[in-house]
């Protein structure tokens, strides 16, 4: 029995596809490769996969719309590659579910070390970061409906949150009043590891706090823990589905 862990390449490339899958193969992983999403759909339905390296620009459906079609119903990590190299490109993508983004060229041990931490973030996050059952989520006036991902202000009006949105305010709430470091909000909502360069997760607390009515300047819900990170002030209470 086949016990390395399954990859599969999705890139229209058909060079691309055949030196990632040898790469690859030649470092440890079983790699299967697909020149498109129906191809990718095929492969998922036959074969065990861990991770999937996914190219954005493919033809019929891009690499956006198909990790956003993963990441609602599966957790399975996806590390997005693309020719596209700017900043916005990056937290959309991140924003869509992906756990990781290289930007085309790139050298393949760079993709090797990538594939290697997102694996070990997805299957060794800290048991005490453990997530709760699923329900109903009650803070500060407001309803987080973890079955129908979807959140209600206390005026009853429901808001429209992002797939990363969702995922944040989902981490948040499950360690209320509890410091969070970057790192580990990338860990937990992302499976990746921080750049301490990267601002993305910033950039997704304020638009969080926008959705949630919190001023950005004195903040009452999602509060910054100078140089540790931050923490969502509330008191929450779960009431679980049976």
């Amino acid at each position: 029995m086949d016990t390395k862990p399954g990859i599969l390449v999705v890139d229209d490339d058909r060079d691309i596809r055949t030196l990632l899958a040898e790469y690859l193969d030649a470092n440890g992983f079983h790699t299967l490769a697909a020149p498109d999403g129906a191809g990718m759909r095929k492969l998922l339905d036959t074969h065990k996969i861990d991770l999937i390296v996914l190219d954005l620009t493919l033809p019929g459906e891009d690499g956006l719309t198909l990790c956003r079609d993963l990441r609602s119903r599966s957790r399975l990590p996806v590390i997005m590659l693309t020719a596209r190299g700017a900043p916005l490109d990056r937290i959309v993508g991140l924003e869509m579910g992906a756990d990781d983004y290289l930007a085309k060229p790139f050298e393949p041990r760079e993709l090797l070390a990538r594939i290697r931490s997102v694996l070990r973030r997805v299957q060794a996050l800290p048991p005490n970061l453990e997530a709760p059952e699923e329900g109903v989520m009650r803070f500060a006036g407001w309803t987080f409906d973890l079955t129908a991902r979807h959140l209600v202000n206390p005026h009853g009006v429901v808001i429209a949150l992002s797939g990363a949105e969702f995922r944040l305010l989902k981490c948040f709430l499950e360690h209320a009043n509890r410091v969070l470091s970057r790192e580990q909000l990338l860990s937990l909502t992302n499976g990746r590891e921080a750049d301490p360069f990267n601002r993305s997760m910033d950039l997704q607390v304020s638009r969080l706090r926008q959705k949630l009515g919190d001023d950005a300047r004195a903040p009452r819900l999602i509060k910054t823990v100078r140089n540790e990170g931050y923490l969502l002030a509330a008191s929450v209470t779960l009431e679980r589905r049976s």
